[in-house]
C-alpha cells in the first residue's frame, strides 16, 4: 500500500526507532507511548486489520504472538506486559495496517 505509514516503515522509507527485523516482521517502539515500554510488532506484509485475516495468515499471526513475549523480555518486561490489537475504527486502530502493541513498565 503506498499510503501506509508503517508499509513505508517496513520499507526502509520511513525512519523508525527498531528494536527488531526479519523478513517479514519489524518491531519498533511507539511515537505516542502510553506506558514505559511500547512498542509495536507488525508483519510486513500489509493487511489492514485482524478481521480482513484468513487462514493464509495463520503462520504469520502465530509468529507474531510468539515474537511478542521473547521481544517483551529483552526490553525489560520479565515480569509481565500488556498486549493489544486495535481492530477497525470502532476499535480504536488508527493506522489501517495490522499492528500488535506491547506495553509495560520495567
Amino acid at each position: 500500500m503506498s499510503n501506509c505509514i508503517f508499509c513505508k516503515i517496513a520499507a526502509g522509507e520511513i525512519p523508525a526507532n527498531k528494536l527488531y527485523e526479519d523478513d517479514e516482521m519489524i518491531a519498533f517502539h511507539d511515537i505516542h507511548p502510553k506506558a514505559p515500554v511500547h512498542f509495536l510488532l507488525i508483519p510486513k506484509l500489509h493487511v489492514d486489520s485482524l478481521a480482513h485475516c484468513d487462514a493464509s495468515h495463520q503462520a504469520m499471526l502465530g509468529k507474531l504472538l510468539l515474537l511478542a513475549p521473547k521481544l517483551a523480555a529483552e526490553q525489560g518486561l520479565g515480569d509481565g506486559f500488556k498486549t493489544a490489537i486495535n481492530t477497525g475504527a470502532g476499535g480504536g486502530q488508527e493506522v489501517f495496517h495490522l499492528h500488535l502493541h506491547v506495553l509495560g513498565n520495567k
